[in-house]
């Protein structure tokens, strides 16, 4: 009985390291790590040992045989990945395996002082760094989040129906209470301190806070009511405190996304989603109250390229496909559509949309009886339409824009990608939405480094931001070891007494657990894992032990 890696693979290489005969790949040591959807057993080389399944941070891997339901492809996935591919080196000698951690210096002399890094931003590009600094250096670390809670996009970016994956968050919340880790939960760089007042305090600051913009359309009617950006969406129904509860409305019978990624269908899946199932998932309050009474029942996803070509993955599409209740359909307004999933091979992602119902579509009329997904691809939206709200789009049906049809619809979703904006204190890149660095290191900033998207720009999961981050930390303390750091100006306690003076609602580590031990307690009350609060001023009064009532 061979393993098989699933929906919910981070590709972090932790299995990796835990396999003792070398069946996983692609590792960190080999061209296509980072580059493939996720990480692939081979069936022929697990001796089914079970310890990939004990180290995977996410619950991704299980015994083959022992999957149901959509799970029972990713047998047949991970086998494909193999097929016709060169074998792997046999492992031999004591070592477990050939590849290593990456190759970026991460250690200190031994007779090197601690130095003092802030880490500005708690998710998961933060955190590897923090986890980098804490686990191979004697480092003291400052935790520095401008929301009350940690987290990012672990917290406010994964989708509610994907509990499994929130789970890499438990590696990280071991470190928010490590004896040489510092919090600041709700301190706004920039607004409540300065980014020099922030260096003046540590040696190193390093920038984790992501691309929060999306991307835009340029077409008309975009800025018109019911046309949101997937961003807002996201955060809406993840609880952000940013986005307010009634930023959307669910009133629109067909709802239309462009973009066809992760994120596009993440947003088609939540907005047909069973609203009783998403009940056992921890979606915002006020998202799961707008679902049950929101009248969406199809969803248009706008894809510019053909179905082999989408940028989504194959575990994203193999969820669509078994989505209880939901009729998966492929427009086939295209010729190019069906040519191509006919003739998709196995490790093609279009074969994965052999035997999926095909229709050309009237889009004048209202959506069909039912809930349904339809995938339109070598499609892209010209205009919203509409005088006061969103009441169509119109959208190409071919080589030629003015060849499409309007698509009557009350939303218009976009979902066209992420772009970092601009962060105080350093140079900025609008082309590509990021700082511009030399291995982590910021461009004219000595002693200032950044990670993660902000980085590299919105590309990767959760599993890329570890040798992304290993590869600042290993800059960072090069400069140290080279003595190239700004030497500190103030001591760990004179931050903290400044951090007090400028913010009084700083969260630190004993507040972030009462905020775990609240929303526990409040799902525990309505038959939900957690329930997340919504609102600034909630999350601080819970940090604090204050007792309150979530209102209904």
């Amino acid at each position: 009985m061979t393993y098989a890696i699933t929906q919910t693979c981070c590709s972090d290489a932790t299995c990796i390291a835990a396999c003792p005969v070398n069946c996983i790949h692609p590792t960190p040591e080999e061209r296509d790590f980072g580059r493939t959807e996720m990480l692939y057993i081979d069936p022929k080389a697990c001796i089914d040992c079970g310890a990939c399944a004990d180290a995977c941070p996410v619950d991704a891997i299980f015994p083959v045989e022992s999957l149901t339901g959509a799970q029972k492809e990713y047998g047949a996935v991970n086998a494909a990945y193999y097929e016709d591919r060169e074998p792997e080196p046999a492992v031999t000698g004591p070592n477990f395996h050939a590849w290593s951690e990456p190759a970026f210096e991460r250690t200190l002399p031994s007779d090197f002082a601690p130095i003092r890094v802030a880490v500005v931003g708690t998710g998961p590009a933060g955190m590897y760094a923090a986890e980098d600094l804490l686990l191979y250096t004697g480092a003291e670390v400052t935790l520095v989040d401008r929301l009350p809670v940690a987290g990012g996009l672990i917290r406010y970016g994964v989708a509610p129906d994907h509990p499994s994956t929130k789970k890499a968050g438990d590696s990280f919340a071991r470190f928010h209470t490590h004896p040489r880790v510092r919090m600041h939960l709700g301190l706004d760089v920039g607004r409540d301190i300065t980014p020099e007042e922030l260096a003046a305090h540590h040696d190193a600051v390093v920038y984790a806070v992501g691309a929060g913009a999306g991307r835009r359309l340029g077409i008309p009617g975009e800025d018109l009511p019911g046309s949101i950006s997937a961003t807002t969406f996201v955060s809406w129904y993840n609880a952000h405190p940013e986005v307010a509860p009634d930023a959307v409305g669910l009133s629109a019978e067909r709802v239309v996304v462009v973009g066809n990624g992760n994120v596009a269908v993440d947003a088609a899946r939540i907005l047909v989603s069973d609203p009783d199932a998403l009940a056992s998932t921890d979606i915002a309050r006020h998202a799961l109250d707008a679902l049950r009474s929101g009248r969406v029942r199809e969803v248009v996803l706008l894809g510019r390229r053909g179905p082999d070509e989408a940028a989504y993955t194959r575990p994203e599409l193999l969820a669509l496909k078994h989505l209880p209740g939901v009729e998966l359909v492929v427009d086939d307004h295209d010729p190019r559509t069906g040519a191509a999933i006919d003739a998709a091979g196995p490790r093609d992602k279009a074969a994965l949309l052999q035997g999926v119902a095909r229709e050309k579509a009237d889009w004048s009329l209202a959506p069909v009886t039912g809930r349904r997904i339809v995938l339109r691809f070598h499609s892209a939206p010209v205009e919203a339409c509409g005088e006061d709200e969103v009441r169509a789009v119109r959208v190409t049906g071919g080589a030629d824009a003015s060849d499409g049809p309007v698509i009557l619809a009350g939303m218009l979703l976009r979902a066209v990608g992420y772009h970092g904006v601009p962060v105080a204190g350093l140079p900025f890149d609008e082309a590509t939405g990021t700082v511009p660095h030399e291995g982590g290191r910021v461009t004219g900033l000595p002693g200032t480094y950044v990670v993660g998207w902000i980085k590299r720009g919105p590309s990767g999961g959760i599993g890329a931001n570890r040798t992304c981050a290993a590869e600042t930390v290993g800059t960072l303390l090069a400069d140290a070891v080279a003595g190239t750091l700004p030497a500190p100006e103030h001591g760990p306690r004179a931050f903290h007494r400044l951090v007090r003076r400028r913010n009084r609602r700083i969260v630190d580590a004993r507040g972030l657990a009462e905020i775990e031990r609240a929303e526990l307690a409040l799902g525990a009350r309505e038959g939900r894992p957690r329930v997340k609060l919504a609102t600034v001023s909630e999350l601080v009064a819970a940090a604090r032990g204050s007792r309150w009532t979530l209102p209904r």
